[in-house]
């Protein structure tokens, strides 16, 4: 086996082809959970959807459940967002795209679809441009732009817009002139943070959610911490976050021990429930956080098994954390009775109910294991390369990271390098590129292969 720098040595470019690698299996990046619907984004910005479809919030053109993935977008989608019965997304040009049940203006279409179905069964785009960060709530919806603006449309009834009023907007209104940094929609509630560090929140308040040490609903955001945040979960009245230090903190409602602080009361003040260590987080009606180790943990709700701990029922439930998986998991999210996690492998994981397809794994079962539903791709390796000779061509075959654009440059010398782009193209499907090079021993030619913007 030859070593890199050999490889590079023997090779004079004569045509730099970029020849595709078989299509095979893209990672899985990014997912998110609504009540009884999921969606998920693989490397390609491929977007994928299944489960519950009454109000089109699959995107689909149909108003039909599915219990396997299905692909809706074939690809430059950045974030989703899975609300109630609404599901948003984003794109690479930064504009805001939006489909599902519209009674209450959560799309920002400026009317509200107060017939059968009650919303829209395709993507619609609602913003052009600039939105940067989406949050979908229960029946309400919030989005920044990049000016660091807060925007908000949908049901308004408990204050969750924070716009100083109850009346429910059918069109994006400005909540927050800049500053905002990232946003989390509740059932109810909504918290967002800003580039201080500082917490906010507006909305329904009945059971300690926003954390100001009453019961009192607010139409208009409110400080609750002033620094050190550094991410926000809302579930369905209560609420989580991290501060910089990697502590987990929650406060709301409690009823079934989402809170995770080993009781089953309600608390309207933030407390403390893991000293450090925690880096991600996500909740429903049960409670879902990662370590910095890749390990998986969960408290709350778990008559689906959506703790995925093996058991199920309503003597189940838990109030304290407890490890699910040890290690390797990279994101969660979290439904009304299901919930979902990815491996560092780019595979999509499952748990709870799934009466309406939301696991998608091609039935209408529950399941108290974590179960997998999309497998990850090939273990290929990163950053290698490798040299085949084929009819006395060398091939050059660089593998990287799918969708990455890499550069093939040239060089005569190391001592004196000038190095000369020779071919930029996308590593294909696999992250595998291809180029076709013609040995020649007289010539001392020097290669590399990076990645470019």
């Amino acid at each position: 086996m030859k070593t890199i720098r050999e490889l590079l040595q023997l090779c004079l470019l004569c045509a730099a082809v970029l020849q595709p690698a078989t299509s095979g299996a893209q990672p899985v990046v990014k997912v998110a959970a609504g009540i009884y619907h999921t969606l998920f984004l693989k490397s390609d910005g491929s977007l994928w959807v299944m489960g519950y479809n009454v109000y089109g919030q699959l995107g689909d053109g149909t108003y039909n459940n599915t219990n396997r993935p299905e692909q809706i977008v074939a690809g430059g989608v950045t974030a989703i967002a899975a609300g109630g019965n609404h599901s948003l997304f984003l794109k690479s040009d930064g504009s805001l795209w939006a489909m599902g049940k519209n009674y209450y203006g959560q799309l920002g279409l400026g009317t509200f679809y107060t017939s059968p179905p009650f919303g829209i069964s395709h993507p619609v785009q609602i913003v052009a441009s600039n939105v940067t960060a989406i949050a979908a709530g229960g029946e309400h919806s919030l989005f920044l732009k990049s000016d660091g603006s807060l925007w908000a449309m949908g049901y308004n009834g408990d204050g969750e817009l924070g716009d100083g009023a109850y009346v429910n907007s059918a069109r994006p209104e400005r909540i927050v002139t800049s500053g905002v940094t990232a946003i989390a929609a509740g059932h109810s509630h909504s918290l967002f943070l800003k580039s201080d560090g500082s917490l906010w929140v507006m909305g329904w308040n009945g059971q300690g959610a926003l954390g100001d040490g009453t019961y009192n609903n607010t139409d208009q955001p409110e400080m609750i911490v002033a620094g050190g945040v550094t991410a926000i979960a809302a579930g369905v009245s209560y609420s989580l976050f991290l501060k910089s230090d990697g502590s987990l903190w929650a406060m709301g409602n409690n009823v079934y021990g989402q809170l995770g602080d080993d009781t089953y009361l309600n608390t309207n003040q933030p407390e403390q429930i893991v000293a450090s260590g925690v880096t991600a987080i996500a909740g429903y009606n049960q409670s879902l956080f990662l370590k910095s180790d890749g390990s998986l943990w969960g408290m709350g709700f778990n008559w689906y098994g959506q703790l995925g701990d093996g058991t199920s029922g309503i003597n189940n439930q838990t109030n304290r954390p407890e490890q699910i998986v040890t290690g390797g998991v990279t994101a969660i999210a979290a439904g009304e009775d299901h919930s979902l996690f990815l491996k560092s492998d780019g595979s999509l994981w499952g748990m709870g109910d799934s009466s309406y397809g939301q696991l998608g794994e091609g039935a209408y079962n529950h399941t108290n294991p974590p179960q997998q539903i999309v497998a990850g791709p090939p273990d290929y390796g990163y950053n290698q390369i490798s040299i085949q000779l084929v009819s006395g061509n060398v091939i050059l075959s660089y593998v990287g990271l799918a969708g990455t654009n890499y550069v093939l440059d040239r060089s005569f010398s190391l001592s004196q390098a000038n190095w000369m782009p020779q071919a930029t193209n996308p590593a294909g499907a696999d992250g595998v590129l291809v180029f076709t090079n013609t040995p020649d021993a007289t010539t001392n030619n020097f290669w590399r292969v990076r990645s470019v913007p």
